[in-house]
């Protein structure tokens, strides 16, 4: 084989951001040296990859065609390189996990994590600046697990552990309460409060949006905004059923969605370039087997 992995991913990243400087920055190299590795590459394929006529290049018919079978190639480099981390036999001596769901749902798996690797320390940490998938690119954890997003980088794969319900609800007092169903005018009417490690990234959040907004980094803050009354919000129901429970939160009845929750995705997510110990890949397999789930408001669980 006359071309490398690197020639591959440089070309591939040359198309996705549009430029070769765009591409030399997100790698780390040169734009000499990628302008270099994409020449070869074409002398090696007998063809051009790039038009280069105008400022910026612009992948050609052949270009096109050969961008999928590229990426094909280096996701399924990345899931052998995975797969052989995945095999490795030293115990580590701690993991971190980026957990963005209600801790108790995965209690169990924790639990028997305890019982098989007792001398591991774990570190929990909350997605405060960022989403999971950044912090596992970051390489600054081993495990995430998170509400699905719509798409994640090919360096990372995952799964779905099941699903949970978001609930949009307000302080009782809030006017959004009075109306048996809340449409999405009536909810841009008034304070949103947002998780801003979602935003709009969830879906059919594009349809919750509103004229004022406050964000906040965990849920935590959003529940005692909310309680406090600064506005709506949307929580994990798992994570308020206390206050909903009580009567001090209401969940509001949207209009669009008369006879239905929210029911959404959490994803075990992992960097398929980073090496695990033994202690790893076993709690990344018995997380494989946990189910995430909750009853919806007909008594059925979210997650068969």
């Amino acid at each position: 084989m006359r071309y490398s992995l690197d020639q591959l991913e440089m070309f591939t990243r040359v198309a996705k951001a549009g430029s070769f400087s765009a591409a030399a920055r997100s790698l780390g190299k040169t734009q000499s040296t990628i302008s270099m590795a994409i020449a070869n590459l074409e002398v090696d394929w007998g063809l051009a990859l790039f038009d280069r006529s105008s400022k910026l290049p612009v992948l050609t018919a052949a270009g096109r065609k050969l961008l999928n079978e590229a990426e094909l190639v280096l996701e399924r480099c990345l899931d052998l390189e995975s797969h052989a981390n995945d095999l490795g036999e030293l115990v580590e001596p701690a993991l971190t996990l980026a957990i963005e769901v209600p801790y108790n749902t995965l209690m169990p798996a924790l639990f028997d994590f305890a019982e098989q690797f007792p001398d591991v320390d774990l570190d929990i940490r909350h997605p405060l600046h960022g989403d999971v998938s950044r912090l596992l690119l970051n390489d600054e954890v081993d495990l995430g697990i998170a509400f699905a997003q719509p798409a994640y980088p090919r360096d990372l794969g995952f799964l779905q552990m099941g699903k949970l319900i978001l609930a949009h609800v307000a302080r009782r007092d809030h006017p959004l309460t009075r109306l048996d169903k809340v449409s999405f005018a009536d909810l841009s009417a008034h304070r949103r409060l947002v998780f801003s490690a979602h935003d709009n990234k969830l879906p059919s959040t594009e349809y919750l949006d509103s004229m004022r907004s406050w964000q906040a980094e965990n849920y935590l803050a959003l529940l005692e905004m909310t309680r406090a009354g600064l506005g709506w919000t949307t929580l994990p129901r798992q994570l308020i059923r206390r206050e909903l429970d009580e009567g001090e939160l209401v969940e509001l009845q949207l209009a669009a969605y008369p006879h239905t929750d929210w029911h959404v995705g959490v994803d075990l997510i992992w960097s398929k370039a980073r090496v695990l110990g033994k202690a790893g890949v076993w709690l990344k397999r018995r997380l494989q087997e946990q189910k995430v789930y909750e009853l919806d408001r007909h008594g059925n669980a979210t997650t068969l």
